[in-house]
């Protein structure tokens, strides 16, 4: 089996960094309350039994802690953590070898489900219900059929399109879980906690503007924390104060509601362009220049969430509240300060 299948990226230094700052328990988790209450009872009661947790689907836009979650689970549960993607897994014996290696208990965790290949996903039914799958050996009058069973194991599968999903792997989820972006108390925390990672200072003002701008998602309040803290390493700080965040996030494009150049694009091409819509999704993507899964998992949740954004069944059309602040802003250049 291909090496690449499992944990199949080499981790660049920004992932590697990432992998520092996250938590290993649920205790440590910060925000995304109901989710933890709920897992600590489901984890807690499988233990109580002795058996393999019940599987796990994670969803909700990207950043949000999926794969983190994924790894608090196999560590709460004391087992072993196998990582693949969807993509990974392009052919059943693939995903067969994978399973057979499992240890009693341990997880398996798919990033991006969605994107397995029917025929893939079709051997995971059987895997997951009743722990055992067919693979056929051979072929035309030669094929046969060998059962291999599999012991009780945990799937935890994440995606960021959950209707994407089959009916049929999405019923075989025993535990369904939404990520919700998170609250700006809950980043302000998240931004304490990494800069004491970092052995860096920053001020309340400073954590305050860094969660403001960070559009509600954990992900780009560490990254964004650590361009600002490169800032204020330059200018030889002893903390991070509330003028160079505010100048670092202007000189990367970071608007005061945390929308950066593209999303700027997508609203004036829709405000400017298309009268304020409606207009199709793929008409703006082909305006812009970008993917339209890009803008559809990626760009469109946090503008619908902050009301700048709604879908019709004629199309995306602008807010009047979209209209308002964007007509102020275009045109402006965000470098001169």
């Amino acid at each position: 089996m291909d090496e690449r299948i499992l944990n199949d990226a080499q981790e660049t230094g920004e992932e590697m960094v990432e992998l520092s700052l996250r938590p290993i328990v649920l205790s440590q988790y910060i925000g995304q309350d109901t989710i933890k209450r709920n897992l600590k009872i489901f984890i807690d009661a499988a233990k109580m039994r002795g058996e393999a947790l019940d599987h796990v689907i994670l969803h909700g836009p990207p950043g949000l802690g999926k794969t983190t979650l994924s790894n608090i689970i196999a560590h709460e549960m004391e087992v072993n953590i196998r990582t693949t993607t969807g993509p990974a897994i392009e052919r059943p014996g693939d995903l067969a070898a994978i399973l057979s290696s499992l240890e009693p208990g341990d997880v398996l965790f798919i990033d991006e489900i969605h994107r397995l290949p029917r025929i893939v996903e079709e051997i995971l039914y059987s895997a997951m219900e009743d722990f055992f799958i067919d693979v056929v050996i051979g072929k035309g009058d030669e094929a046969r059929s060998i059962r291999i069973d599999l012991p009780p194991f945990t799937l935890v599968g994440a995606t960021t399109r959950f209707g994407s999903l089959s009916a049929p792997l999405r019923d075989r989820f025993g535990v369904q879980l939404r990520l919700e972006y998170y609250d700006i108390d809950s980043l302000e925390t998240i931004i304490n906690r990494t800069a004491d990672i970092f052995d860096s200072k920053i001020d309340a003002d400073s954590a305050h503007e860094l969660a403001k701008r960070s559009r509600g998602t954990p992900r780009i309040a560490n990254r964004l924390l650590r361009r600002v803290r490169d800032f204020s390493m330059v200018k030889e700080e002893k903390s991070i104060t509330l003028e160079t965040t505010n100048y670092a996030l202007n000189v990367l494009e970071v608007d005061g509601e945390g929308l950066d150049p593209v999303d700027h694009k997508i609203m004036q091409t829709i405000i400017e362009t298309y009268g304020g819509g409606p207009v199709g999704l793929e008409t703006v993507a082909v305006s812009i220049g970008e993917e339209v899964i890009t803008l559809l998992d990626v760009y469109e949740p946090y503008l619908i969430q902050k009301g700048f954004l709604e879908r019709t069944p004629r199309g995306r059309k602008a807010t009047a509240k979209a209209i308002d602040y964007f007509e102020q802003s275009f045109g402006a250049n965000n470098n001169e300060y």
